[in-house]
């Protein structure tokens, strides 16, 4: 499964990119995890399945779902504590929810 997970500036997203990328490879989930900002879903060559989107993105999320829906992708607004999820676990168990009910619709 391929992740992307977006921010304002990129930083954020880089540090949840990483606990993301370690909770993974902790509890056997195979993901290709990156980070990037709004702007790199306009330059995308490959898809992905997901799209986190920071929650500070929320003002945009509804643009940002439609575009990324268009390709197939799934977007999700992480929630406001989000970067505080310091081992990746809860926003791992977003990305396996969001999945899971991606394959039941």
């Amino acid at each position: 499964m391929r992740i992307l997970v977006i921010c304002g500036a990129g930083a954020s997203s880089t540090f949840v990119a990483q606990r993301l990328r370690s909770a993974a490879v902790r509890s056997g989930v195979p993901l290709e995890v990156a980070a990037g900002t709004e702007h790199t879903l306009a330059g995308l060559s490959d898809p992905v399945d997901i799209v986190l989107v920071g929650p500070h993105l929320e003002s945009a999320f509804a643009h940002i779902r439609d575009a990324v829906s268009a390709s197939g992708s799934i977007a999700v607004l992480l929630p406001s504590d989000a970067f505080e999820d310091r081992d990746g676990s809860r926003i791992l168990q977003l990305v396996t929810a969001a999945r899971a009910a991606s394959v039941t619709e």
